[in-house]
C-alpha cells in the first residue's frame, strides 16, 4: 500500500510539473529595446521544454502580420546545447520596419530550451533528410499556430524565413494554406553541409536532392531561395540543384545567388551587412504574395 501511495504521489507531481510547464507559454517579463523586444515561451512537442523565443513588434496594438525566423542547427551535440539564443537582430529590424511582428523561436535540443533533439538527420551515409526536415517543420508550425492566437497577430499573411536547417524545415511547410502562410524565404537551406567539418562537402548529396523533390510535391507557397556566392555549406551551384529538385514538384521558386558576403556567406543573414545585401530580394519576396485582408472582429 505504501508503494502504491508513493506511486500515486509521483504521478500527481509529474502531472503538476507538466501542467506548470504548459502554463508557462506566453510572455516572460516586460518589453524592452530594441523594437519592444520580449522573451516568450512557446509550445513545443515536449510540454516540459517550452521553446524559448524572442518577439519583436512595431508600435501600436496591431494586428500585425507575423514573420517567424527559423534558425540554423548543428549535428554537434556540444555546440548545439551551448548555442546562444538566436536573435537575427538585423533581419528582425528589417521586418519590424515593414510592419511585421517577428518571432525567433529556439527549437528543442538547442541552448536554453533544452530537451530531446528531434531533428537528427542520422549518420552521413544514411542521412534521413525528409524526417529531419519534417521534425523542424513541426516545431515551426507549433510556433505559428500559437502566435496566430494572439490578439496582436493577424490570422493570415504570415511568412517564414528559414536559415540553413531552419530553411530546410521551412520547405516542408510549403504545403500549407496560402492564405495563412503567404511566403517562404530561405537563406541557404539544407542539411549535411560541411560534412566532417570540411567546407564544400555534403553528406549524401543525392539523398538531399531526393528529399527536396519530396518536399516539392503538393507545395503551394511561393518560395524565395537565396544563397551567397561564398557559401561553403551549400554553394550556389548545388543550391540551384536543390531548388530545381524542389521546383519539379510544381511549386514556384525564385532562386537568386547573392554576391559574396563576409568571410563565410552561409552566415550572411545574421549580419547587418548581409541583410542589406539581400534587402531588395526580401522586399520582392514579401510583396510577391499580397496578404489577404484581415477581417474586422
Amino acid at each position: 500500500m505504501r508503494s502504491l501511495n508513493i506511486a500515486i504521489v509521483f504521478l500527481m507531481l509529474a502531472a503538476f510539473a507538466s501542467a506548470s510547464a504548459r502554463a508557462q507559454n506566453g510572455p516572460v517579463g516586460g518589453e524592452g529595446e530594441p523594437w519592444r523586444k520580449q522573451q516568450w515561451h512557446l509550445p513545443s512537442s515536449d510540454a516540459e521544454h517550452p521553446a524559448r523565443s524572442l518577439l519583436f513588434r512595431p508600435p501600436g496594438d496591431g494586428p500585425f502580420r507575423l514573420a517567424v525566423i527559423a534558425h540554423a542547427t548543428t549535428q554537434n551535440v556540444l555546440r548545439r546545447v551551448q548555442m546562444p539564443q538566436p536573435e537575427y537582430t538585423a533581419l528582425a529590424a528589417f521586418l519590424v520596419a515593414r510592419g511585421f511582428t517577428v518571432l525567433v523561436p529556439e527549437r528543442l535540443g538547442h541552448g536554453a530550451t533544452g530537451g530531446r533533439y528531434t531533428e537528427d538527420q542520422g549518420g552521413c551515409d544514411e542521412a534521413d533528410y525528409v524526417k529531419s526536415g519534417r521534425a523542424t517543420a513541426e516545431q515551426i508550425s507549433l510556433a505559428l499556430e500559437f502566435m496566430r492566437g494572439q490578439n496582436f497577430v493577424r490570422k493570415d499573411g504570415a511568412v517564414v524565413l528559414g536559415h540553413s536547417a531552419g530553411g530546410w524545415g521551412a520547405l516542408a511547410l510549403a504545403t500549407q494554406d496560402p492564405k495563412a502562410l503567404s511566403a517562404i524565404v530561405l537563406f541557404a537551406p539544407g542539411r549535411g553541409g560541411h560534412a566532417n567539418d570540411f567546407p564544400n562537402r555534403i553528406c549524401a548529396p543525392h539523398t538531399l536532392i531526393a528529399a527536396a523533390t519530396e518536399f516539392g510535391k503538393a507545395a503551394r507557397i511561393p518560395v524565395t531561395w537565396l544563397v551567397a556566392a561564398n557559401d561553403t555549406y551549400f554553394a550556389p551551384a548545388f543550391s540551384q540543384q536543390l531548388a530545381s529538385a524542389f521546383r519539379s514538384g510544381g511549386d514556384k521558386v525564385d532562386f537568386r545567388s547573392i554576391p559574396a558576403s563576409g568571410s563565410e556567406g552561409h552566415w550572411m543573414i545574421e549580419t547587418e551587412a548581409g541583410v542589406k545585401a539581400v534587402s531588395a530580394e526580401l522586399d520582392r519576396a514579401l510583396k510577391a504574395a499580397p496578404p489577404v485582408a484581415a477581417k474586422k472582429p
